[in-house]
């Protein structure tokens, strides 16, 4: 009896200690899989990419270090490719932008596991409209570029976004071939100005003002649209920043307006606003 007993505590004493060697290496081989950080890729134009804000990290695209894509990679704890580029239209996404940027979709990958994307202002021309829209005397001195836009009865702002529609699904569907395993985020355009703005702060008339905030509306509207019907997600960074325009406090803004009160381009994000807007992508990244 003994001996049965002693082979048996010996035969248990040998699957433990076979129990404690092979778990480690069970742990070790799932390790790399768990550990390994996101792959994340960032497309788009200026709205990304953070124009003249400290550091450009690539002079050609304007591009800075501390973009919103930067700053939710670093919360994300993502391997980030930033490929967005200051004057992006959906058409530079699959040709080389300016001759000799390469195709932004060439950043895509089979492992890519976040995409954002941030297109549209310049395929509709909104920043042109925006800059047309300046009149330094009150009014009636000068002419509403709501009136111009809007003559006729057709608005031309408004059919420009309806056009840029489809190639803004299209590129959509695009990345899904490419990336089929990736979540894909659309980022809207935010606040750029309150309601009858802040003549002469802003020197854009109250109607014009409106006009403009109401144009970047709709646009933001055709992306979310997209975004549903292309297997996307829309991230909205209007809400978040109302208050925070170009009329705010400069200690406040988020969104530059034509003189710059923080070293970023005009009409674009201000650094504090990408490190807000790298947060609400951060956080809508791990829903």
């Amino acid at each position: 009896m003994f001996g049965r007993r002693s082979l048996g505590l010996a035969g248990a004493a040998a699957l433990l200690t076979g129990l404690l060697v092979s778990a480690p290496a069970v742990a070790q081989a799932a390790d790399p899989l768990e550990t390994a950080p996101l792959e994340y890729v960032a497309i788009g134009d200026s709205s990304a990419a953070g124009p003249l804000i400290p550091w450009q990290i690539d002079l050609a695209c304007l591009r800075s270090s501390v973009n919103y894509p930067h700053i939710a990679a670093k919360q994300l704890g993502a391997r980030l490719t930033d490929v967005s580029c200051s004057g992006a239209v959906v058409p530079d996404f699959t040709s080389k932008q300016f001759g000799f940027v390469p195709p932004q979709f060439s950043a895509l990958k089979l492992t890519t596991d976040l995409v954002t994307v941030a297109i549209g202002g310049n395929d509709t021309g909104l920043v042109t409209a925006a800059l047309s829209c300046i009149n330094l005397l009150p009014a009636p001195a000068g002419v509403s570029c709501k009136s111009r836009f809007t003559a006729g009865g057709k608005d031309q702002l408004a059919a420009r976004i309806t056009a840029a529609g489809p190639s803004v699904g299209a590129a959509l569907d695009r990345i899904r071939q490419l990336s089929p395993n990736a979540k894909i985020l659309v980022t809207g355009y935010g606040t750029y100005i309150r309601p009858n703005g802040c003549y002469p702060l802003v020197p854009v008339w109250p109607v014009d003002a409106n006009y403009l905030q109401a144009t970047v509306d709709r646009l933001n509207t055709m992306l979310a649209q997209q975004a549903a019907a292309h297997g996307a997600e829309y991230v909205d960074l209007r809400t978040p920043s109302i208050g925070h325009d170009a009329c705010a406090p400069s200690s406040q803004r988020w969104l530059e307006g034509l003189v710059p009160s923080s070293i970023a381009a005009p009409l674009h994000p201000s650094q504090a606003g990408m490190a807000a807007f790298g947060r609400i992508v951060a956080a809508r990244a791990t829903r």
